[in-house]
C-alpha cells in the first residue's frame, strides 16, 4: 500500500480506482465460491448470478476504460481472473462481457463508440455474442447468419451457438453477411427485440452455470444504427485494431483457464490442511513433490498469459496507430498463452482429483475441459509455428523473447 508525506502527491484516481475494484472482485469471487457446487449441480441459467454482478456493480465497471470510467485492460484481466477462481462459468461470463463491450472500438467510429459505451454504463448493461474470427481466404462455407438490405436497415435470420448469458444479457453482439454486398457486418441487438427466440443449453459437461444455447434469429429488423460496422472477411484485409478483437477474447479467456487451475489447488491445499484429504501434509513426502509440480505449472502458466495481457494492453492502448506487425506479434504470444494455460488447467484439474474425493472438486476439471475444448492445441501450435516462421524478425522478436 502506498503511503504519502506531507508535499507528496497521493494515489492517482486511477490507482484508487482499480483498488476498489478489485475489492469488490473478491468480494463477489466470496459471495460465488459459497454455493458455487450448489450452482454448478443445478445448472440453471444464470438470472441470480448477473443480478448479483450488477448489484456489485461489475457489468458497468467492465467497459473500455474512457476519462473517468471503464476499466483498464489489464485491470480488467485481474477481475475476470480474480471472479473465475471461484466460479469460471461466471468468470467467463464476464470475460465474454468485457471483450464484446470492445465492440464499439473494434468495428465502429469512436464517436459511436463514445455514445455506446456511455449507455452501457448507464444502463448497466450485460454483453454477451459471438463474433467469427475473419476466414481463409477460400472458405466457402455457406453463413450461417445473413443480412438482407432493406429501406430503414436490415432484416436478420438465422441462429448460433453462445457460450454465455444467453437469457440475461441486454445487448448480443453478431456477425453477418449482407446478401446484397458480400460484406460481413458486426451489429448489435437487443434479446427481446421482435424474431429473436433463445434455447439454452442443458446438460453441459462444465460451465454448467454460464448460461449457454442458441439464439435463433427470424426476420429480425435491424436499424442502420445497430450496425458497429464491418468485420474483414479474411485476416490480410483486416485493419490492425480490428484484428485484436478475436486475440483479445482469446487471452480473456486464458485468465478464465488460469483462474480454474489456481481455485483448483486452493480447494484441494484446503482440504488437504483440514485433514480432508487422502494424503496429508507430513505423512505423504511425496505430496510436497507433487504439490510443488502443480504449483509451478500454474505459475508458468501466469507469467506467459501476464506478458501476454501487457502486450495486449500496449496495443489497445495504441489505437489506430497499431500496425499490423505489432497485432501479428499480439496474436501469436496469445496462442502461446492460449497453449500453456490450456495444457497447465488441464493437468491441475485432474492430478487434484488423486488427493480427495470431495464433493464438487470434479467441477475444476469439467469447467477446463469445456473451456479449453473451443480451441484445439493443435490449431493453437500451427500458428505459432506459422508466424515464428513467416512472420517479420521484429514481431517475432516481441511476441517471443
Amino acid at each position: 500500500m502506498p503511503t504519502t508525506t506531507p508535499g507528496t502527491a497521493g494515489p492517482s484516481p486511477s490507482a484508487t480506482r482499480r483498488r476498489a475494484l478489485l475489492r469488490t472482485a473478491r468480494d463477489v469471487a466470496d459471495d460465488l465460491a459459497a454455493d458455487a457446487i450448489a450452482r454448478d449441480q443445478a445448472g440453471e441459467p444464470p438470472a441470480d448470478e448477473s443480478a448479483r454482478l450488477r448489484e456489485a456493480g461489475l457489468p458497468a465497471a467492465l467497459t473500455p476504460p474512457r476519462s473517468g470510467r471503464g476499466t483498464d485492460w489489464r485491470t480488467g484481466c485481474a477481475v475476470i481472473r480474480e471472479v473465475s477462481a471461484a466460479d469460471s462459468a461466471i468468470g467467463e461470463l464476464l470475460a465474454r462481457h468485457y471483450v464484446h463491450a470492445w465492440s464499439g472500438r473494434f468495428y465502429a467510429t469512436d464517436e459511436r463508440a463514445a455514445a455506446l459505451e456511455e449507455d452501457s454504463v448507464r444502463e448497466q448493461w450485460l454483453w454477451t455474442g459471438s463474433v467469427r474470427a475473419p476466414a481463409p481466404q477460400d472458405d466457402t462455407e455457406r453463413p450461417d447468419l445473413t443480412l438482407r438490405p432493406r429501406t430503414t436497415g436490415y432484416v436478420l435470420d438465422g441462429r448460433r451457438p453462445l457460450d454465455t448469458a444467453l437469457t440475461t444479457a441486454d445487448q448480443l453482439v453478431l456477425d453477418a453477411v449482407c446478401t446484397a454486398t458480400g460484406d460481413v457486418l458486426v451489429v448489435r441487438i437487443p434479446p427481446g427485440t421482435r424474431g429473436v427466440s433463445l434455447e439454452p443449453a442443458r446438460d453441459r459437461l462444465g460451465q454448467r452455470a454460464a448460461g449457454a444455447g442458441e439464439v435463433v434469429l427470424d426476420r429480425v429488423a435491424v436499424a442502420a444504427g445497430q450496425v458497429l460496422g464491418r468485420r474483414p472477411r479474411d485476416e490480410e484485409t483486416a485493419a490492425p485494431f480490428t484484428a485484436l478483437a478475436e486475440p483479445a477474447l482469446r487471452l480473456a479467456l486464458c485468465h478464465v483457464g488460469l483462474g480454474i487451475a489456481e481455485g483448483a489447488l486452493v480447494e484441494t491445499r484446503d482440504l488437504s490442511r483440514s485433514g480432508r484429504a487422502h494424503r496429508l501434509p507430513g505423512e505423504d513426502p511425496d505430496l510436497f513433490l507433487t504439490y510443488g509440480e502443480l504449483a509451478s505449472a500454474a505459475q508458468t502458466a501466469t507469467a506467459v498469459v501476464d506478458r501476454a495481457t501487457e502486450v495486449t494492453a500496449q496495443a489497445l492502448d495504441a489505437g489506430t496507430r497499431l500496425d499490423a506487425e505489432e497485432a501479428a506479434g499480439v496474436a501469436a504470444l496469445v496462442a502461446t498463452a492460449e497453449t500453456v494455460t490450456s495444457k497447465a488447467a488441464l493437468h491441475v484439474t485432474a492430478r487434484v482429483l488423486e488427493f480427495a474425493d470431495a464433493p464438487g472438486l470434479d467441477r475444476f476439471w469439467r469447467n477446463a475441459r469445456v473451456l479449453t475444448s473451443q480451441r484445439p492445441v493443435a490449431h493453437r501450435l500451427r500458428s505459432i509455428g506459422e508466424h515464428y516462421l513467416n512472420g517479420s524478425h521484429r514481431a517475432v522478436a516481441a511476441a517471443f523473447r
